[in-house]
Parts: C-alpha cells; sequence; structure tokens
C-alpha cells in the first residue's frame, strides 16, 4: 500500500479543512474538545449542517446521497472531523441501519427511511442486547407472534443507547423457535411512539443518561416493518455488526486524543521535570503510539475493500478489539497523567466554562474513563471477536 498522498488528497484535505473552519459552530467544538456531554439537539444540528453540504452519508451510494468519494477521502474526512472537534454522527441510523436498507430493505423501506436517516428526522436506537443475551446474541427471547397484518412484540432490551431520545428502532425479535438458535430471528423496524414501549434509564459510574431498559408489552408493528424474510434475521443482523465494529475503531478520534493526551502530559510535573520526559511514561506513550498507527493502516485496508463493494468481513473483529483496547489504554494514560486531578467533580461545573488551567482540561477524564470501560463490550465483547477470528481467519 502506498502511504503517500497524492496532490489531489492533499487538495481535499485542505477542502474539507476549510469547510470545517468555517462551519464547524463554536460551542459544538468547544464540547467535543473538551469532553463534555452534548445533547440530542446538538448532535442533530451538526448532523443537519453536514445533510445540507451533502456529507453526512460518505459512504452511501451517490443515489442515496452519497459523495462518491474513494476510500482515501472518506479516510481524510474522519480524520479531519475528529481533529476539528466535531460531533459524531450517530451510527445507528447512517452507518448500521442503512446498510441493510440498501442491501436487504424493499423498495418502498429505502424510499420512506433512507431519506429520513440522511436528513436527522428519524433518530435510531438499537435492539439488540437482553438482560439474558448480550454476546450470546443469538440466545434472544424476546418474541414477535404473528396477528394479522401485524406482530405482537412482547420482551425486554438492556443497554440500549440514547433510547430516551429515539423515534425508530431495529430490533431483533424471535419469530420461531428452533433448534439451532439462530434461526427463527426477524429484523423488525419498530416505532418507538408505539403503544406499549417503556424506556427506563440505566445511570452509569460516569453519571451519565446514555443507556436504557427498554421494555416491549403487546406493541404491535406492521409485517412491512420485516426487514427481508421471516426468521433471516441473524444474517441481516451479522451485517449490520460488521459495519459497526469497522466504526468502532475510531481512528481519527483516537489521534485527537493521543494529542491531548501528550499535551497534558507535558504541564504535568514529575520530580521537576515534563512527565513527557519520564522514560517509563514516555515508553507507554510511544507503544500506543505505535499500536494507533498499525490499527490506521489495518483501517486503510477494511475500508478499501469495502470500496471494491466487498462488505466488511470477520477482519472488522480486528478492527474491533484493537481500536478499543487504544481507546482504553488512552483514557487510562490520561488518568495517570493528570493524577489527583482526576478526582470526582460536578460535571456541571464546566458547562460554559473555556478551559484555562489543567485542572479544567482534567476535570472530565474520570468519567471519560468510567465511559470508555464499555468500549469492549458493544458491537459484541472482545472475546466474542476473538472467536470470530479463531473461526473464520485462522479456521480453528
Amino acid at each position: 500500500m502506498d502511504l503517500n498522498y497524492t496532490d489531489q488528497d492533499l487538495a481535499f484535505r485542505e477542502e474539507v479543512k476549510t469547510w470545517l473552519e468555517a462551519n464547524l459552530p463554536a460551542d459544538l467544538q468547544h464540547k467535543v474538545l473538551n469532553h463534555l456531554r452534548l445533547n440530542k439537539e446538538e448532535f442533530v444540528r451538526w448532523h443537519k449542517i453536514l445533510a445540507k453540504k451533502g456529507w453526512v452519508a460518505p459512504a452511501w451510494p451517490v443515489e442515496w446521497g452519497g459523495t462518491g468519494w474513494n476510500a482515501t477521502q472518506r479516510h481524510i474526512f474522519e480524520e479531519e472531523c475528529a481533529a476539528a472537534g466535531t460531533p459524531m454522527i450517530m451510527a445507528f441510523g447512517v452507518s448500521m441501519v442503512a446498510p441493510v436498507l440498501m442491501k436487504y430493505g424493499s423498495e418502498e423501506q429505502k424510499r420512506y427511511y433512507l431519506p429520513r436517516i440522511y436528513d436527522c428526522t428519524d433518530w435510531w436506537c438499537q435492539g439488540y442486547s437482553e438482560p439474558g443475551s448480550g454476546s450470546d446474541l443469538a440466545s434472544l427471547k424476546t418474541r414477535a407472534e404473528r396477528e394479522g397484518d401485524f406482530y405482537v412484540v412482547n420482551g425486554q432490551k438492556t443497554w440500549t443507547t440514547l433510547a430516551q431520545f429515539a423515534d425508530m428502532m431495529f430490533c431483533l425479535v424471535r419469530t420461531e423457535t428452533t433448534e439451532r438458535r439462530q434461526e427463527g430471528i426477524s429484523f423488525l423496524l419498530i416505532d418507538m411512539k408505539t403503544p406499549g414501549i417503556t424506556v427506563r434509564p440505566i445511570l452509569t459510574l460516569d453519571e451519565d443518561h446514555e443507556v436504557n431498559e427498554v421494555f416491549l408489552e403487546n406493541v404491535k408493528v406492521p409485517i412491512a416493518n420485516r426487514i427481508g424474510e421471516e426468521g433471516k434475521g441473524w444474517t441481516y443482523a451479522k451485517y449490520l455488526l460488521g459495519h459497526e465494529r469497522t466504526g468502532i475503531a475510531a481512528v481519527g478520534r483516537s489521534k485527537r486524543e493521543l494529542g491531548f493526551l501528550k499535551r497534558i502530559a507535558g504541564a504535568q510535573s514529575k520530580n521537576g521535570r515534563p512527565l513527557l520526559e519520564d522514560a517509563l511514561f514516555a515508553a507507554k506513550l510511544a507503544s500506543l503510539e505505535i499500536e494507533l498507527m498499525a490499527l490506521e493502516m489495518t483501517v486503510l485496508r477494511v475500508v478499501s475493500a469495502e470500496g471494491a463493494q466487498k462488505g466488511p468481513g470477520p477482519e472488522a473483529s480486528l478492527l474491533k478489539i484493537k481500536g478499543t483496547e487504544i481507546q482504553q489504554a488512552l483514557t487510562e494514560l490520561m488518568l495517570e497523567a493528570i493524577g489527583p486531578y482526576g478526582m470526582p467533580f460536578e460535571r456541571e461545573y464546566l458547562e460554559g466554562r473555556t478551559p484555562h488551567a489543567l485542572d479544567d482540561d482534567a476535570a472530565p477524564i474520570a468519567a471519560y474513563y468510567f465511559n470508555f470501560r464499555k468500549t469492549s463490550i458493544y458491537g459484541g465483547s472482545n472475546e466474542i471477536q476473538k472467536n470470530i477470528i479463531s473461526q473464520m481467519i485462522l479456521g480453528l
């Protein structure tokens, strides 16, 4: 692989960078760069700015609003967005359910849902995990019984990210009990305003309401809201998880956070010298930076394969493992670098403040660290990813 950017690539990078400088709202940038919470309206505001520009779904086919960029350009765009401090585009719609709709959905479903995903008319959440079915997702028990033109759904989902904001959920349900658990599962699109749905918050260690329990009691879902064939939902779920795992790598964001880590380590002192000059800490930092560079090269290979009309395969599991391990290692080194400044704090204290000292930079880091403990679990735990690699890549 030629790792040198062409003149055209460099010109494209400059175009993206210039546009972001002119169009990224300063208040959103401030929150992202300083690890502060964003609300739904702030995420949607940035989504709509990108949608108006035509850049919100670079990987989509052009006929549905994609940019037509090649793999290198998409990588450059994501890298520049991360460096600038843009809010994330919520993956559940654009990067997860949309590819499933494009590959397996009916024409009517595509025409209705894809434009609403593109302009963020609908905010999506993911109904996969259950209290007894996380990494062992095929053991899910939420049932959908067919009654005329509807399914009647009963069950419970958990760890449902940002379900409190969601208009729609893509949901795995059991429509048939079979000897092979991966069979008899169907993929439904559920309107979250349907009677019988209750969303209950789960407050996590970072004192945030990000995940939820979702209870479904006699929820009526039109048969027309099923993706593909009844009982084939496991196939569609695996396809979606491949796209999710590729995105979890988040190389651009990790590169930005590596820069933040170097800055705070340079401001901290140990034995009268900057922490960056401490041999042990510097060795940890160098090792992490090398791992991140290797991950970036692997991401480029996978994205290039997607550009050749191949969906993400088992190599997406490699990205998921290494990407989340690097993210967690970054937050661990951040806590090590800030030392006592990482004590618990009131998050509201920082809202609207402009950091002017190390303590302001450091105050959100403990919560940031706690939040990133989950990355090695969601999207399929890293232990499960190792099983996938051993079976599908190594043939064990």
